[in-house]
């Protein structure tokens, strides 16, 4: 007889069969590329739908960043992968500390780098994992799942909502699919890109939908938080050639100063690309620049004005 797990699979929308890829195992290069394309091409329209859901998420990210709180990932396999390098990536783009954003993955490190598709299966692993991360009622966790069902992640939304914090929940299953799986979240952001090109391989147009979700809720975060000027980062981090010379670039962009001077006032500002443009804008030094900043939240445009 069929399992309880077997029975589920068969009601996943990730789990079905994509009628246009049916035989894709007969086709040639170009028709399968073509294929797999013509799927892809589905990917944003699923997400610009779940837009109003994206938006609430956001709005409770900024609340926490603001209140002292971080924004924890939690995920196995493909999904796990994608929220610690979503996390990875916000200190060298948006000069954010590591632990404001974290990625946790079924499996620990290891799993990042090589399967561990039984470290997925305990909903008291998940808990677990978010105590060692000592998740207090100021944070945000937000589940990533493309089943839905991942018991790893469930149990650490279940854990988080136990003491207060606000829980998000990404998945390309329908909602109706987490209210039969008793998954309880403040807001649950649902792309529906359909079945997958190869049935249940969803590290493809599902990991996409992920990813995008997961680059709106960051970015649109750190937007709201100060993070940017116009669309240009000016709060990164010069921790390598090519992001200094991308740093004097955005300071001789938005005040107009040469390169060298672009230079000279990043070394005076101890390489802070913010203090760099409100000490060239407001014509202050660097100490002012820095009261400045900070008596507007981190705001360039407040900080000038």
């Amino acid at each position: 007889m069929p399992n309880q797990l077997y029975d589920t699979l068969r009601t996943l929308a990730t789990e079905q069969v994509n009628s246009a890829s049916r035989d894709i195992d007969k086709r040639s290069v170009r028709e399968i590329l073509a294929i797999i394309n013509n799927e892809d091409a589905r990917v944003a329209a699923a997400v610009k739908k779940e837009i109003p859901a994206i938006e609430k998420a956001v709005n409770i990210i900024v609340r926490a960043f603001k209140n002292g709180g971080r924004l924890i990932y939690v995920g196995a396999g493909t999904s796990g992968r994608l929220g610690i390098v979503d996390a990875a990536e916000c200190p060298p783009t948006f000069g954010t500390p590591p632990e404001l954003v974290v990625g946790i993955i079924a499996g620990g490190d290891a799993a990042v780098f090589h399967s561990q598709e039984g470290a997925e299966d305990s909903e008291k692993k998940g808990a677990s994992a978010l105590r060692k991360c000592r998740i207090t009622k100021k944070d945000v966790v937000c589940g990533i799942a493309a089943s839905a069902r991942t018991p790893f992640v469930i149990g650490a939304v279940k854990y988080a909502r136990t003491i207060g914090a606000k829980t998000l929940y990404v998945t390309t299953n329908p909602k109706k699919t987490l209210a039969r799986l008793g998954i309880n979240v403040d807001v649950a952001i649902c792309p529906q890109v359909g079945a997958e090109v190869i049935m249940g391989s969803t590290r493809m147009k599902s990991g996409t939908a992920q990813k995008l979700v997961l680059n709106m809720l960051t970015t649109a975060a750190m937007i709201r938080i100060g993070k940017v000027y116009g669309n240009l980062m000016v709060d990164l981090q010069m921790t390598n050639r090519k992001l200094e010379e991308r740093s004097k670039r955005i300071v001789s962009m938005v005040t107009g100063a040469d390169y060298k001077t672009a230079t000279k006032t990043l070394a005076a500002a101890d390489g802070h690309v913010k203090t760099a443009i409100v000490m060239l804008l407001a014509d202050v030094d660097a100490k002012e620049a820095k009261k400045r900043l900070k008596r507007a939240d981190g705001f360039v445009r407040k900080a000038v004005k």
